[in-house]
């Protein structure tokens, strides 16, 4: 594969990118970025006169992806055509256990088979950790919602340590581990730029700005031609890259632009790294079978794998604003300070500073001192400040950041308050399930990579057994199919105050005691909470409190029979919330 070829498709991709939207997308975006950003009197040439801004778009971009990424997600891998029965994930469960204390297990197939599914889900979070997975999941959604797309890019990085060793003595160590970047959709070019699905993709171009000399020596790590390392020079100039920030380098840079070409051939995904002039890598192959991309779009256009971004059209009425809010600003200020006329006939060439009780020597007669000095009428005032209010509030409305989905309301009645923010959030659930469907594919190129490149090494866990590291073969699982499902957690929002709210009820109707209160509370809101609970326990009178014929004896005959009816073990967890103590002993 020549390097003409490549850089002829790479300007392909600029063309096409070049012809989206009224501007374009590289003009576009960088717009888009700095209106976020708050750097809204881009190029507005207007002297030193105060340029007021009410970052709307920042404060309607926080809040939406505060609300698509609130919940806490956990993944849940399984094999296609491998039944997953209450018997086999028992039988899952007791080999886990087995292995966390060091002994052998023996399984069938496909148990095995859901064995190492059910190990890849606990893995995740461990690999989540290691990578800050949350971090680069928020960097992807911020690239989405100013550049309607983002991408993260995940490929094997044979340096990294992993703690692990192939043999006893520690002598022989495993490295090489998955790794990701969050990318600007600016810096990536899909081959059929109409098709949306990452997988069926003819190739991906990933651009990226590097210095020379790190060019220079990778090429020499892949012993390319000493006249190759000498063709790799610096760009003359910077071409489409994403922000306005990216068009300034430190004088001595001296980057060049480096295509990283992946394409699938003979099952697997290959790749090519070159720049003008030179190949820095020659082909290779990935060993995995999907693409290693990722991509999360804010907005879906038809026919097109590039998202929209909302910033786009938010952007007239943010200009709007601003101007609105710095007209009345002058406005006040014109009849605040208004300008002077002087007659330096009268006056004569003392200089008039506007200042409060500054005294002016006049040469006039009294019929002229109301000539010597007057003041310009400014226009009528406008109403400015009411035409913003207005526009701000209609344009929070319509993008559905509402005063209830924000926040900016009294908490007097915190279950109408959450019910009314659900109703203003359900919008957002579109580009929600597109977020937890980009995170599911994402989990689903970690699994490829693990089976794929792993081999024999142990994977760390962590669940109910503790730390442990389970075996792991990946070869043996080369034919599965692998599916990524996510599950939901409660989102962060509201939940606090909803949880507090609800404990004080229950604590008020007698449901609950003091202890169950405190051990339920969030996390942090009560300091100490764990020497509270202790000293509560400490005040209590010891000794016994009654057995649990006297203490059911107490209850109605209607709730007696009701109590009777439970299970044994029920009886006794209730017994031991209401302190019944038998024979000595904590029911």
């Amino acid at each position: 594969m020549n390097i003409e070829k490549i850089w002829g498709e790479y300007q392909k991709g600029t063309i096409y990118k070049q012809d989206l939207g009224r501007r374009g997308m590289y003009e576009q975006n960088r717009i888009n970025e700095r209106m976020y950003a708050g750097d809204q009197w881009y190029g507005a040439k207007c002297g030193d006169k105060p340029l007021v801004r009410n970052n709307i778009i920042k404060r309607i971009g926080e809040y939406k992806m505060a609300v698509v990424g609130a919940s806490a997600v956990s993944v849940n891998y399984s094999a296609e055509g491998i039944p997953n029965t209450v018997g086999v994930q028992d039988t899952v469960k007791d080999a886990k256990k087995a292995y966390a204390e060091g002994n052998e297990v023996v399984l069938n197939e496909d148990e095995n088979t859901a064995l190492a599914m059910s190990a890849l889900s606990d893995y995740y979070s461990t690999t989540a950790e290691r990578l800050k997975l949350n971090d680069l999941y928020a960097s992807v959604m911020k690239h989405a919602y100013i550049g309607g797309s983002g991408v993260l890019y995940t490929y094997w990085d044979e340096a990294v340590a992993t703690g692990l060793y192939a043999d006893a003595h520690k002598d022989i160590p495993i490295t090489g581990d998955v790794m990701c970047q969050a990318l600007c959709i600016e810096n990536v070019y899909f081959g059929n730029p109409n098709e949306d699905d990452v997988q069926r993709q003819p190739y991906i171009i990933c651009a990226e700005r590097r210095s020379v000399k790190s060019l220079r020596d990778e090429a020499r790590r892949n012993r390319r031609p000493q006249e190759e390392i000498d063709a790799i020079q610096p760009d003359l100039q910077i071409e489409y890259q994403p922000g306005d920030r990216s068009q300034l380098e430190l004088l001595e840079s001296k980057k060049a632009l480096c295509l990283t070409k992946f394409f699938k051939k003979d099952g697997t995904v290959h790749a090519i790294k070159v720049v003008r002039g030179a190949t820095i890598r020659p082909e290779w192959d990935l060993k995995i079978r999907m693409y290693p991309f990722a991509k999360f779009d804010w907005e879906k256009r038809e026919s097109s794998a590039y998202g929209d971004s909302e910033i786009t059209y938010l952007v007239p009425n943010q200009i709007a604003i601003n101007r609105m809010l710095t007209a009345s600003v002058w406005s006040v200020m014109m009849y605040g300070m208004p300008m002077m006329m002087v007659n330096r006939d009268i006056v004569g060439t003392k200089k008039i500073t506007n200042s409060p009780g500054q005294i002016i020597d006049v040469n006039a007669g009294s019929d002229n001192m109301t000539n010597a000095i007057q003041y310009v009428n400014p226009p009528q005032l406008a109403n400015f400040q009411n035409f913003s209010d207005a526009l701000i509030n209609s344009t929070l409305n319509n993008a559905g950041a509402t005063d209830t989905a924000l926040g900016n309301v009294r908490p007097d009645n915190t279950s109408a308050i959450i019910a009314a923010r659900e109703a203003a959030t359900t919008p957002l659930q579109l580009i929600q399930n597109r977020y937890y469907s980009f995170i599911e594919d994402a989990a689903r190129i970690f699994a490829e990579f693990w089976i794929m490149m792993y081999g024999k090494r142990r994977i760390k866990i962590s669940d109910e057994n503790g730390t442990w590291y389970m075996p792991f073969d990946g070869d043996k699982h080369k034919n599965a199919i692998v599916s990524a499902k996510i599950d939901i957690g409660a989102s962060t929002l509201w939940s606090e105050t909803q949880t507090i709210s609800v404990l004080d009820s229950l604590l008020t109707a007698g449901v609950i005691n003091q202890k169950q209160y405190l051990e339920r509370m969030p996390k942090g809101v009560i300091p100490d909470v764990t020497g509270l609970l202790e000293d509560l326990q400490a005040s209590q009178p010891q000794g016994e409190v009654g057995t649990a014929d006297e203490i059911i004896s107490q209850l109605p005959a209607d709730q007696q029979a009701q109590f009777r009816q439970l299970d044994p073990e029920m009886q006794a967890k209730l017994l031991q919330d209401a302190g019944v103590m038998q024979g000595g002993q904590m029911v």
